[in-house]
């Protein structure tokens, strides 16, 4: 299974750039989507980023992420309580 993430484009170099999700930022390429602009939002996969998203799209994304983040917390304290 294949996951893409949407990213905000926070710098840009060349075909280089730096995107934020959630948080989170990492080193990408744009080059095959040479007309991303700094505050576009992208999927990122395996570095590269592969399409502009739209910012709607990309939120609901974020917040699916947050709710698998919260019910992941959730499940280690309950077995951490069962010890």
């Amino acid at each position: 299974m294949c996951l893409a993430v949407p990213a905000r484009i926070i710098e840009i170099d060349g075909d280089k750039a730096v995107a934020d999700a959630m948080g989170n930022r990492w080193n990408i390429r744009i080059t095959l989507t040479p007309e991303i602009e700094v505050g576009d939002i992208v999927l990122v996969h395996a570095g590269y980023a592969i399409t502009k998203v739209d910012e709607e799209e990309a939120k609901k994304t974020w917040e699916l992420f947050e709710e698998i983040a919260q019910f992941e917390a959730e499940r280690q304290k309950a077995e951490q309580e069962e010890d």
